[in-house]
């Protein structure tokens, strides 16, 4: 079965917005809508901090645009599902569409028989349920020439590696065929953090965070030491934690 989206609803003018949010009603059993917000600032924060499956945008945010706000986003975590709902047709709002892989592009008033249609079209997309830990409290994780087996604890941090990921340990780095998305819903997210697009960090052996020349040590049980430089947003978002 598949699983229920969440879902935020960006919206800048009020009875659109509530006619949207009213039509989704009728697909409670697809879509769970988390939060709606009518700017851009208030739409950036809420999806950082729900990271949603889907979002349903309006193009126009009061001065600014939904691609900059999907631009912001992008260099901070993996895009979710974008549905554009717009009154414009115009070709250039197409093309951005385009750009950034949107599920479809509604026009308003919105019919709800196309909106079935694009939510049907984005559950489609969702990705395939992550592995699931061992018995042994190990990930079982697929790689190029068979499997590797590990222990959580053990990684230090993850960073993207094309549609793959490369864990990283204090003795070697392993490319798995799993993706950052699918990882960072296996994980424990109170100990591995997503700090950017591309890089996930254990909390427990992050040791020192030098902000100016933005590196991240690392320290492990014994006593071992690594390094690693991270981006600018990437230590912004590890010094919350410290």
């Amino acid at each position: 079965m598949t699983r229920i989206m969440k879902a935020i609803v960006v919206e800048d003018e009020r009875l659109p917005r509530l006619a949207l949010l009213q039509k989704l009603e009728d697909f409670r059993k697809q879509v769970e809508v988390v939060d709606s917000c009518d700017n851009y600032d208030d739409a950036l924060e809420s999806i950082l901090h729900h990271k949603p499956d889907l979002l349903l945008m309006d193009i126009q945010l009061q001065g600014k645009d939904a691609m900059q706000l999907l631009g912001k986003l992008q260099e901070a975590i993996e895009l979710p599902q974008v549905i554009f709902t717009t009154a414009y047709s115009d070709r250039r709002y197409l093309m951005s569409a385009i750009k950034f892989s949107a599920v479809d592009y509604l026009l308003k008033p919105i019919d709800k028989t196309e909106l079935a249609l694009a939510i049907t079209k984005a559950a489609n997309n969702l990705p395939t349920a992550p592995p699931r830990p061992t018995m042994a409290g190990k990930l079982s994780l697929r790689t190029a020439s068979g499997k590797v087996s590990i222990v959580p604890a053990d990684i230090t941090y993850i960073s993207a590696d094309g549609n793959y990921s490369l864990l990283c340990t204090f003795s070697n780095k392993e490319q798995v065929l799993e993706s950052m998305s699918a990882l960072e819903q296996l994980l424990d997210p109170t100990t591995f953090v997503r700090i950017d697009r591309s890089t996930i960090v254990n909390l427990q052996r992050v040791y020192k965070v030098n902000v100016k020349r933005h590196i991240c040590t690392f320290i492990s049980t014994a006593g071992t030491v690594m390094e690693t430089e991270l981006s600018k947003i990437g230590i912004d978002r590890l010094m919350q934690y410290m």
